[in-house]
C-alpha cells in the first residue's frame, strides 16, 4: 500500500489555485495519450468558469513517485465558509497559493486562519512571479507577518516557500531560475507534508461533504482516521443525538484523477466515497455497530442573511421558464439543501413563500443564477440580514473588509463607507493604490458596491469576509433616491423616454416591452415616481414649423444580478427568470400600494 498525501490548496479568487492542478494533473499525466482535456478542469460548473472563482470544493487524486497526493481544493470565497472547514479536515497540511504582486488577500487570512487552528503544515506557493511589477520577496514577508499575526506555531512559521508560475507552468525554490515543470513543487509536498498515519483499530470516517447522484441518491465523503472499510460491511452511523444507527455499505470509491474508483477496501488515512448510507448528516461519523468510537462533531458556520424567495405572479409568468408552480420551487431548494450546508430553507404561512438563509449576497445569487438556468421561474424580495440576543443585547454580523483604490479617490471610498457605520481600521499605500481595511455591519455592504464603482469610476476592489456578531451599530442610511414606476403596460417609446430623461435614469431601453408596476428607472429625487413611458408622439397632417430636435438617449443601466438584488427596497421584488431580471413593486397597482403605506 502506497503512502498518502493529504494537500489542501488555500487561494484567494484568481490567484490561480486552478491552473497549478490542472498543471499537476498534467505532470503526474493522469490524461492518458488520446484522452479528453481542457483547462480550468476543477471549474467544472459554468458559473464557477464564468466568475474565475472555486464555488464547490473538490477533490482531485494523482500518484507521483509511488506516492498518492490526494489534493483538496477548498473555495475562496468567505460566503463559501461552510465548505471550507469541513474539508480542511481532510488535510494533513496546505498549500497557501498567493499573488506574487498582490500578495495574502483577505478570503485568503480566513481560510489560512482555519488551516493553522487544525495544527496543519504550510507550504507557500508563491505564484505569478512572471508578471510585471510582481514582488515575491516582499509578499515572502507578509505572509510571514500573516501567519504570526494568525498565532501560528514555530514549526508552522518555519515553512517551506516554493515560487513559480502555474500559467506557464513551472515551479522553483528561487524565482530567477525559473525550471521547465512543476516537479519541485510534487517533491516537497511529499518532503514536507506529514503522511497520512496509518491506525489499526475501529473504524473511523467521519462524514464532512456529500454529493447527491440522481442513481444512488446522497453519497457521503470523509477521510478513514482509523481501520479498514470493506464494500458489503455492516458499519455504525453515530448521529448527533448519540443514537447509532446500523447499516450496510454497499459501494466503496476512492479518488483518481479526477475520476471516483470502486474498490474493495479503504484503508485509514486516505479518502472515500461511501454509497448505501440513508439519512446520514455532516459531522456523523461512520464506525463499528458494535463498539461505536464517534469522533467530535463538526460544527457549519451559521447563515448571516436571509431572502424571500416566491413564485413569479408577475403579468409576465410562465413566458419564459418551464418550471414556474411553488411545487418545483419548494422541490428545487428541499434538493439544493441535500448538499448545500450552509443554506437553510423555512417555509412560511404561505404555500408558495419560502425563506432562504445563506452566508451573504454571493452564496445566495450563485444559488439564484443556477435556478434560472435551470428553467426556473422565482421571484426573490430584499436581503435582509440576521439579527442575535447575545447576553441580552441586539447583535448584528460584522464584516472585515478590504478596499483598494487610486489614491486621488480614497477620500470617497471612505466617506461611502463611514456613512455606513464602518470604522477605518488600516490605510497604507500600495505603490499608487491606497490599501485600506475597514470592520463594517453586513447590513453596510448591501447596495455599496454600486455606489463605490460609480465613485471611483469603476477602479476599487472590494473584499468581504464575515468576522463576527457585535452590537447593533445604529441606523443606516438606505437608498436615497426613489424609483421610477411603469403606469402601462406595453412597449416603451424613444419619444417618452426622450422626455423623461431629466426624471431619473432608466433600466430599458426603447421597445423593451414592460408591465405596470415594474421598476423602470431610478428617481433623481427620493420618493417614487408613476410615469407613462409607452406613450408615443400625436402625429397629425399638420406640418409645425422649426423640427424636431434629435433624439440623445442615454444608454440603459444593466445590472448584474448582484447588483439588483442590492439594488430593490423593502417594497420590492427581483424577478428572476431564464432570459430576464426585472425589478417591479409587490403592489404593482398605484392605488393598492398607497393604501398599503398608510
Amino acid at each position: 500500500m502506497s503512502e498518502i498525501r493529504n494537500v489542501a490548496i488555500i487561494a484567494h479568487v484568481d490567484h490561480g489555485k486552478t491552473t497549478l492542478v490542472d498543471k499537476i494533473i498534467y505532470a503526474c499525466q493522469e490524461f492518458r495519450e488520446g484522452t479528453e482535456s481542457d483547462e480550468l478542469i476543477l471549474d467544472n460548473n459554468d458559473l464557477e468558469r464564468e466568475r474565475g472563482i472555486t464555488i464547490l470544493s473538490k477533490n482531485v487524486s494523482v500518484t507521483y513517485n509511488g506516492v498518492k497526493i490526494n489534493i483538496i481544493d477548498t473555495p475562496g470565497h468567505s460566503d463559501f465558509g461552510g465548505e471550507v472547514e469541513r474539508v480542511l479536515k481532510m488535510a494533513d497540511g496546505v498549500l497557501l497559493l498567493v499573488d506574487a504582486f498582490e500578495g495574502p488577500m483577505p478570503q485568503t487570512r480566513f481560510v489560512l486562519g482555519k488551516a493553522l487552528d487544525l495544527g496543519l503544515k504550510p507550504i507557500v506557493v508563491v505564484n505569478k512571479v512572471d508578471k510585471e511589477n510582481c514582488r515575491p520577496d516582499e509578499v515572502h514577508e507578509q505572509v510571514f507577518d500573516l501567519m504570526f499575526n494568525l498565532d501560528a506555531t514555530e514549526d508552522q512559521l518555519d515553512f517551506q516557500t516554493i515560487y513559480g508560475s502555474s500559467k506557464n507552468g513551472w515551479m522553483s525554490t528561487d524565482w530567477k531560475e525559473p525550471t521547465d515543470n512543476v516537479l519541485p513543487l510534487l517533491d516537497e509536498i511529499i518532503k514536507t507534508i506529514p503522511a497520512a498515519p496509518v491506525k489499526e483499530g475501529v473504524p473511523k470516517l467521519q462524514i464532512v461533504s456529500l454529493d447527491y447522484s440522481s442513481f444512488v441518491g446522497r453519497i457521503a465523503i470523509g477521510r478513514l482516521y482509523q481501520g479498514t472499510l470493506k464494500e458489503g460491511m455492516q458499519i455504525g452511523l453515530c448521529k448527533k443525538d448519540g443514537s447509532v444507527k446500523k447499516m450496510r455499505i454497499k459501494e466503496l470509491h476512492t479518488f483518481e484523477g479526477l475520476a471516483r474508483k470502486r474498490v474493495e477496501e479503504v484503508h485509514s488515512g486516505d479518502l472515500c466515497a461511501i454509497i448505501g448510507l440513508e439519512g446520514f448528516e455532516i459531522g456523523d461519523t461512520v464506525t463499528d455497530p458494535e463498539n461505536p468510537e464517534p469522533l467530535p462533531r463538526i460544527s457549519i458556520d451559521e447563515p448571516t442573511m436571509s431572502m424571500l424567495f416566491t413564485i413569479n405572479n408577475s403579468p409576465f409568468f410562465g413566458k419564459e421558464g418551464k418550471f414556474v408552480t411553488s411545487r418545483h420551487l419548494r422541490d428545487r431548494l428541499m434538493k439544493e439543501t441535500e448538499k448545500n450546508l450552509a443554506l437553510r430553507v423555512e417555509s412560511t404561512d404561505s404555500e408558495d413563500k419560502f425563506l432562504v438563509y445563506g452566508r451573504g449576497i454571493l452564496h445566495l445569487s450563485v444559488l439564484i443564477e443556477t435556478m434560472r438556468r435551470e428553467g426556473y421561474e422565482l421571484q426573490v424580495g430584499q436581503p435582509q440580514v440576521l439579527f442575535k440576543e447575545i447576553d441580552g443585547v441586539r447583535c448584528e454580523p460584522i464584516e472585515h473588509m478590504v478596499i483598494d483604490v487610486p489614491d486621488d479617490v480614497s477620500g470617497k471610498a471612505i466617506e461611502l463607507v463611514t456613512q455606513r457605520k464602518g470604522e477605518l481600521l488600516v490605510m497604507e499605500p500600495k505603490g499608487d493604490v491606497q490599501h485600506l481595511e475597514f470592520e463594517i455591519p453586513a447590513r453596510g455592504i448591501i447596495g455599496l458596491r454600486n455606489n463605490m464603482m460609480t465613485a471611483t469610476a469603476g477602479e476599487a476592489v472590494m473584499n468581504h469576509r464575515y468576522k463576527e456578531y457585535a452590537p447593533y451599530k445604529g441606523h443606516i442610511p438606505e437608498r436615497n433616491k426613489g424609483s421610477l414606476i411603469s403606469m402601462e403596460e406595453g412597449p416603451s417609446t424613444a419619444f417618452a423616454i426622450n422626455r423623461l430623461q431629466d426624471r431619473g435614469v432608466f433600466f430599458v431601453d426603447p421597445g423593451d416591452v414592460i408591465y405596470k408596476g415594474q421598476v423602470i428607472g431610478q428617481h433623481s429625487r427620493d420618493n417614487d415616481l408613476d410615469v407613462n413611458i409607452n406613450k408615443g408622439k400625436q402625429l397629425t397632417n399638420m406640418r409645425k414649423s422649426g423640427t424636431d430636435d434629435a433624439m440623445r438617449i442615454a444608454p440603459k443601466i444593466n445590472f448584474s444580478l448582484e447588483e439588483a438584488m442590492e439594488f430593490i427596497q423593502k417594497d420590492e421584488y427581483l424577478e428572476v427568470t431564464p432570459k430576464s431580471i426585472r425589478m417591479r413593486k409587490i403592489y404593482l397597482d398605484e392605488n393598492e400600494r398607497k393604501r398599503m403605506s398608510k
